[in-house]
């Protein structure tokens, strides 16, 4: 199961069946986000396709010598834009795509449009859905419930997206979801509904074991989007933010023009496929391998022995920037990394976090806590994690300080709008709201695996926390995922251990949880999951969730 390969089978698809010729391709805001992930533009020019527009761009220039394939979300507003587009053709034939299921009135609308009869085919393509990693993918929907009950909008799109994965898989699957959760109970029912409706579309092959779907509820684990992270693309979604495989550099001092933007693709760049899994200490010394083979390559004499020795090389050697784009991007980004961390001692900062999540000394932390908000080289949202963190923990302790510790960042100056937030986390993703365990302890096998832990002790004090995810699918793996916690929606009902599953988490997911999800699929044999949600948080989109949810404002309003 690779969604990547599956969503570039399609695109290839789409200019293949379009023929020899000079081709645009013509596409919405969503599905050139979904095709710039899975293929990089210089790419697609060698498929014969010499132009990238926009279906809304108003006044685009009539060229009929170009064959136009069309790949768009059958949305009504692209329905209506196409059949304007098709009243007045603008190039010589149209090849049309859609993402996904479009209804038979708006086909009509469309042949109706084609006066001039330069469709030549129209059909359904299941990309509908944005493909990170070969095992992870995301719908971008950010604010997918108000006060936990569905937006209808996200509700509707959320079951577009998982049955688009599931069609482009080529996978009926049986679906569990979390017990105590109603948007993942609300969400299973629809999609059973629309297998069901759509049955043989999903008329695949049988396999021994049926694939299982998967519906999580991020409200169960708060904890994991709140945490700063230490592995290369986790880390950089935390600390600088990745957007479409894109990441904006140009807030960095010093930063060169045309690193302003750099693009982090494992299916482009052989070096970030082979890293974005290691840990911070790991990348800096691989780069400096990867620099130092080059500099031999290039003749240099320069000593590198620091990252900002390795920044200074670059920028001073200009054929061997031109050799090495690749090192130049991942020395940049390493270097603003290593920047950012030092200044706002985010070191300090995760070892609370880490303390806070995986260990129950309330005075300890509340100290620590204290101790931080005291400190101007914190960063606010540092500041205002590490209390949230500390809310959720202590929620229920008899000596819970959290009014205190909201009063130490109102004297930072974090605006009410923010500060609330630390009630609203509670509202959110409270006990109340929870189903699960989130910190463990309360069952014999999460006793001994703690006192296993701390009779073995940590590796890495930065990164003792295991996301939620982790137990859900050791459990599953084996068999032994309970259907109390986990009810099968529908009749069909499957005891075996999985071949192939599909984890959806409903409020986003990280790329902590999908490196968990890497780590099963490497290590336990016979078993493959992909893991999707509605987004991918770090801790600002995490909060705009919760702001969403809670508040019902637009979480962009938010940025701490």
């Amino acid at each position: 199961m690779n969604v990547l390969q599956a969503v570039r089978q399609y695109i290839s698809k789409m200019v293949q069946d379009s023929g020899a010729g000079m081709k645009v391709l013509l596409m919405d805001k969503e599905t050139t986000g979904i095709t710039s992930m899975v293929f990089a533009q210089s790419e697609i020019l060698q498929k014969e396709v010499f132009l990238f527009e926009k279906i809304d761009t108003p006044n685009r220039e009539s060229m009929k010598h170009l064959k136009a394939i069309c790949f768009l979300r059958p949305t009504r507003e692209n329905i209506e834009l196409l059949c304007q587009e098709l009243k007045s053709p603008k190039y010589g034939l149209y090849y049309i795509y859609f993402s996904h299921f479009v209804e038979q009135t708006d086909v009509r609308r469309l042949a109706e449009a084609d006066d001039q009869e330069v469709v030549r085919e129209i059909q359904e393509f299941f990309g509908d859905y944005f493909a990170i990693n070969p095992h992870v993918f995301s719908l971008n929907i950010h604010g997918c419930a108000r006060s936990g009950n569905w937006d209808r909008t996200a509700l509707s799109r959320c079951v577009a997206g998982l049955s688009a994965v599931l069609l482009s898989l080529k996978k009926q699957p049986v679906i569990r979801y979390q017990q105590g959760s109603t948007l993942a109970r609300n969400l299973a029912d629809d999609m059973q509904q629309l297998i069901r409706r759509e049955g043989s579309l999903f008329d695949f092959r049988r396999t021994d074991v049926a694939p299982i779907l998967l519906l999580l509820d991020r409200r169960d684990d708060p904890v994991t989007p709140l945490l700063n992270q230490w592995t290369y693309q986790a880390m950089m979604h935390e600390v600088l933010g990745i957007r479409n495989n894109r990441v904006d550099l140009s807030g960095s001092p010093g930063i060169a023009k045309e690193l302003q933007e750099v693009v982090m693709s494992a299916e482009q760049d052989d070096f970030y496929q082979s890293n974005m899994y290691l840990n911070f200490g790991e990348i800096g010394a691989n780069i400096k391998t990867l620099v130092d083979h080059f500099q031999v390559k290039s003749k240099g004499q320069a000593k590198v022995e620091t990252i900002a020795d390795m920044k200074q090389f670059i920028e001073t050697y200009p054929q061997f920037k031109r050799m090495s784009g690749t090192v130049s991007k991942h020395v940049a980004v390493v270097s603003e990394l290593s920047r950012v961390v030092a200044e706002k001692n985010i070191l300090q900062v995760s070892e609370i976090e880490q303390e806070i999540a995986c260990q129950s000394d309330h005075a300890t932390a509340l100290q620590n806590v204290k101790r931080l908000l005291s400190m101007d080289s914190i960063r606010n949202i540092d500041c205002l994690r590490l209390v949230l963190l500390y809310a959720i923990r202590y929620e229920r302790h008899g000596s819970n300080e959290v009014d205190t510790l909201v009063d130490l960042l109102t004297r930072r100056g974090l605006p009410e709008k923010h500060l609330k937030l630390v009630s609203g986390i509670i509202d959110y993703a409270g006990k109340s709201q929870r189903s699960g365990d989130l910190f463990g302890g309360k069952t014999p096998l999460a006793l001994t695996k703690k006192l296993l832990k701390g009779l073995k002790g940590v590796e890495n004090i930065y990164t003792q926390h295991s996301p939620v995810i982790s137990e859900i699918l050791d459990s599953l793996v084996k068999g032994k995922l309970k259907d109390q916690q986990f009810p099968f929606a529908g009749s069909q009902v499957v005891r075996d251990r999985p071949q192939d599953v599909i984890v959806f988490i409903i409020g986003g997911i990280t790329y902590e949880e999908a490196l968990t999800v890497y780590n099963l699929n490497k290590t336990v044999p016979g078993v493959r999951v992909v893991l999707g949600g509605t987004a991918i948080n770090n801790t600002q989109g995490f909060l705009d969730e919760v702001s969403f949810s809670v508040f019902g404002k637009s979480g962009r309003e938010q940025t701490v």
